[in-house]
């Protein structure tokens, strides 16, 4: 999955997510790091029996948010950062109505939206 996700590759990347045990797989990955993990060891860390890890881990790479490498008999997993950071992207590119305002942590925060409320209620009017 690229950076610039569309509406099929998100539907895919959060289908792929909405299973509990796909989601736990994914944030270890995410945790390992760029080193990622190998099989075996993600399948022992979460006691996941390795036909079911395959099958998850399947539905992951289809989505794009996980690779697979091997590296002489070991097949090494590592989470996709640039296919996250796309999807979280493509959800928070609307935020304060499309203006691509954000908060210092890149995320979409409607209180620095110019005249919007935190809690999505109206304005105060400052005008009295």
């Amino acid at each position: 999955m690229d950076l610039n996700v569309g509406l099929d590759n998100a539907v895919g990347a959060l289908s792929a997510l909405a299973h509990e045990s796909r989601l736990t797989i994914f944030r270890t990955l995410v945790q390992a790091g760029p080193s990622g993990m190998r099989v075996g060891e993600l399948g022992s860390t979460l006691a996941i029996p390795g036909a079911t890890l395959s099958h998850h881990v399947n539905q992951l790479k289809t989505s794009g948010l996980v690779t697979a490498t091997r590296s002489g008999r070991e097949i090494i997993l590592r989470a996709d950062y640039q296919a996250m950071n796309g999807l979280l992207s493509y959800l928070s590119e609307n935020c304060c109505q499309g203006t691509g305002k954000t908060a210092e942590s890149g995320g979409c925060d409607p209180a620095v939206c110019d005249g919007a409320a935190p809690d999505g209620a109206a304005p105060a009017d400052d005008s009295t």
